[in-house]
């Protein structure tokens, strides 16, 4: 009769933390679509559509960088790299399937989507390299 108890117990528990984490379903699918990041806007071909972006932890997302190729960019978000799940990123109908990624580097027009999972809140930089100061940089909120 020792179990009774311990049952007990653990039901409590349960019903004291409802802020616990719990998962339910498929983090891989129906992932929310952020507003597509143009790069090189603008007379100069400084300009970006948006540079901040708000998101959850343990939410989808797809982002699509799209470049005018005005300007080179080698883009860049390490910190939010290393604190997301990455699903894949596309580019030209061609899924890559990677568990980390360092740098998405556009030195024409063209595009990519990233597919991702935000594991850790923080403010994680995301630029262009090098191009900071030209304002190809903004950053990402987790939440």
């Amino acid at each position: 009769m020792r179990l009774l108890p311990i049952l007990a117990a653990l039901a409590a528990l349960t019903i004291a933390t409802p802020d616990m984490a719990r998962a339910a379903g498929d983090l891989a699918v129906k992932p929310v679509k952020l507003p597509v990041l143009e790069i090189g806007l603008g007379d100069a071909g400084y300009g970006v559509s948006q540079k901040d972006f708000e998101l959850e932890t343990g939410k989808a997302y797809q982002l699509k960088i799209k470049s005018t190729g005005a300007k080179e960019c080698a883009w860049r978000a390490p910190q939010l790299a290393n604190n997301m799940w990455l699903r894949k990123v596309e580019v030209n109908k061609v899924e890559i399937k990677a568990s980390h990624l360092q740098e998405i580097e556009m030195e024409e027009e063209g595009e990519a989507e990233l597919f991702f999972v935000p594991i850790r809140p923080g403010t994680f930089q995301w630029s262009c390299a090098g191009l900071e100061e030209k304002g190809m940089a903004g950053k990402f909120i987790v939440k």
